[in-house]
């Protein structure tokens, strides 16, 4: 985990696993919102599986890409925007070179608001130690400078059976009996001495009270559309969600 107290500022907008892709294209209108002022805000953090296949050193994933992540680089220009990566979206920093970007070792950032503190993670850092070691293997340059060699030589073949894999997904999908899972991270989140962490991944959209912390799962955007700002002070909850469309 990343020590370093990142700054959460009032009116910052969290927008979670967008997975922007042809099938999921209201990402890129939300960005356009952003920049025409629809949506004003002083920050902007990606938790994370934003675009549904974005991969340094593969250059057709940023190519399908191209738009979007042009404007996420014309609005750094002008707000803060910070990046974590998820497992559809990784090596990124080359793509996104003046914002700052967080790979999963890095995860859950220690961030701070309103004298309180707030840990970000995209979520999947978590697991078993195989899925650990599979999350390690296939971020790491090698590996993916290999796969973007069989891609080409397969006429695409590798990322044709990801897009055909991705498109039958349900962003939508409730986990059975999420609050177990989160409860048995119970004693791991205690030892991080926090006052609220907030994910995405899972797609949920449920908050689970603590007697130390809270928990915020967010809400897709691939499903729902929602997006969620950071009240003032003076509000009761952290986070208020929006609907986007």
């Amino acid at each position: 985990m990343s020590r370093d107290m990142y700054e959460i500022k009032a009116g910052a907008v969290l927008i979670a696993d967008a997975h922007y892709s042809d099938i999921h294209p209201e990402f890129l209108d939300f960005l356009k919102a952003v920049e025409s002022g629809v949506i004003v805000t002083p920050q902007l953090i990606l938790m994370g599986d934003i675009f549904d296949l974005l991969f340094g050193y593969i250059p057709l994933t940023q190519q399908r890409n191209r738009e979007a992540i042009a404007l996420i680089n014309t609005l750094c220009k002008r707000m803060e925007i910070l990046y974590l990566e998820g497992n559809h979206d990784f090596q990124l920093q080359t793509i996104f070179p003046h914002i700052r970007v967080v790979p999963v070792e890095q995860q859950p950032l220690l961030c701070h608001y309103n004298n309180k503190k707030i840990l970000l993670s995209h979520g999947d850092y978590r697991g078993t130690w195989s899925y650990r070691l599979y999350l390690f293997l296939i971020r790491s340059s090698p590996v993916l400078r290999l796969l973007n060699i069989i891609d080409r030589l397969t006429n695409n073949g590798i990322i044709k059976r990801l897009d055909s894999h991705l498109s039958r997904k349900n962003h939508c999908r409730t986990i059975p009996r999420f609050q177990e899972k989160i409860d048995a991270c119970k004693e791991l989140f205690e030892q991080d001495a926090c006052d609220c962490i907030i994910e995405g991944h899972f797609h949920q959209n449920r908050t689970f009270h603590y007697e130390t912390f809270h928990y915020i799962n967010l809400a897709a955007f691939a499903c729902n559309q929602r997006y969620f700002i950071v009240q003032c002070e003076n509000k009761q909850e952290l986070l208020q969600e929006v609907i986007f469309k």
